[in-house]
């Protein structure tokens, strides 16, 4: 319950800082404006959410005879998680990766990858899949794809911002309270990273209970720990055609993954400390 607290916390400030954009975009009007748009948002993507990102990345259903195999084993790690059987996608993407969204575990949906199936073992896939499922037990799947929708319109935003300082669309106002060309470029520098900060603190802490549920839910830590280090250094060499970097906190691994600064600002923990924690349950 604490982690679920936690997280709507944090779902807030995502939402609080969109509502300070709309101040320094148009002074109080302005502020009203995000809020509203905060509130549709925030809705559209309870109701929406698996068909935005599944869309996203083009991904197709599957039918029980498309893949009888990756059914009967996402069935047993429903039946072993005690929850209903959710839909699966296949995204033609060459990288192995794989996430999970839907609004509740009863509208739940699991898309994997063409790499994933190439180029993991049935025990790694086991294990990637049971970590999706623990997600989805964990009922985070809503709270990372809200996340994901806020923090990318937060980075729109910022962009408008930018501009609109440009052309002296942030100027002060004695009714609008504005924060001015500067308050605007400081708002559109300051918001994105603090957007970013947020979704990482609500991804990583996620990602790292999803491992310890899915590791219980699949009977063995280890063949989870191997995928991770496989896809870790998969996603560093194949890169993810069009991903969006609003939706890399879905991703079991996350799909822009970097090396240097770049990981210290990462969504996802540090795949290291991952398979550490998995070979410690192991231990």
């Amino acid at each position: 319950m604490t982690s679920q607290i936690k997280t709507g916390l944090l779902l807030g400030l995502l939402t609080a800082v969109l509502v300070l954009m709309g101040q320094a975009l148009g002074g109080k009007g302005g502020m009203v404006i995000a809020l509203a748009f905060a509130v549709i948002m925030n809705v559209g993507s309870y109701w929406f959410s698996d068909r935005i990102v599944l869309s996203m990345y083009r991904a197709q259903e599957l039918s029980e005879e498309d893949a009888p195999g990756l059914f009967d084993l996402v069935r047993q790690l429903s039946t072993n998680a005690g929850l209903p059987m959710p839909k699966i996608y296949l995204v033609p993407q060459e990288q192995p990766n794989a996430f999970a969204t839907g609004r509740n575990p009863e509208h739940a949906a699991v898309a994997v990858t063409e790499g994933l199936l190439r180029l993991v073992s049935p025990d790694e896939l086991a294990g990637v899949l049971a970590h999706e499922m623990g997600h989805i037990k964990n009922r985070d799947i809503l709270v990372q794809t809200v996340a994901a929708v806020v923090g990318g319109a937060i980075t729109g935003i910022a962009g408008m911002l930018k501009w609109g300082a440009i052309f002296g669309m942030g100027r002060d106002s004695e009714e609008g309270g504005g924060g001015g060309a500067f308050g605007a470029i400081l708002m559109a520098l300051v918001a994105p990273i603090a957007a970013m900060l947020i979704q990482m603190a609500i991804s990583r802490s996620r990602e790292y209970l999803a491992d310890e549920t899915g590791a219980k839910l699949a009977g063995n830590p280890l063949p989870l720990a191997g995928a991770l280090k496989k896809l870790d250094e998969y996603a560093q060499a194949v890169p993810m055609q069009g991903a969006n970097p609003a939706t890399e906190n879905m991703f079991i691994i996350n799909p822009l993954s970097g090396g240097g600064v770049a990981s210290l600002f990462s969504t996802h923990p540090p795949t290291e400390e991952r398979i550490r924690r998995l070979r410690a349950m192991a231990g």
